[in-house]
């Protein structure tokens, strides 16, 4: 738990945290016990290079020139972050959405007039 403990303060997750104590002779006890694994979590915490990933999906946009200014305002707004684009008389925009976003932003595209999007497959 004091290891638990410390991972659920650094909010991490997907990471596994191993202390390992040798017994150097002195007893400690269960409160010295505990409080050994936490500061052997805290200090692997504390200097390791935490990384952010999200789960993200992918889709793919179509429309024509016209539509251009709509698509980019609901980009823009949503914070959607652009993988690939072609813009021609036919355009087309890959964009990456956080997979806990990507149903609304599905819809609010589906419905945006002549501007058609595709789930692309990883």
């Amino acid at each position: 738990m004091p290891i638990y403990g410390q991972l659920q303060s650094f909010d991490v997750t997907n990471t596994l945290v191993v202390v390992v104590r040798y017994f150097g002779g002195t007893k400690l006890g269960v409160g010295g016990l505990i409080q050994a694994y936490k500061t052997g979590a805290q200090m692997a915490l504390e200097n390791s290079n935490i990384v952010k990933r999200t789960i993200d999906e992918t889709f793919l946009l179509k429309f024509e020139y016209p539509e251009m200014n709509t698509v980019m305002r609901i980009i823009k707004d949503e914070d959607l972050n652009i993988v690939n684009q072609k813009m021609e008389l036919a355009c087309e925009i890959e964009i990456s959405v956080r997979q806990k976003e990507a149903a609304r932003i599905f819809e609010l595209f589906e419905n945006t007039y002549k501007v058609t999007i595709k789930k692309l497959e990883d």
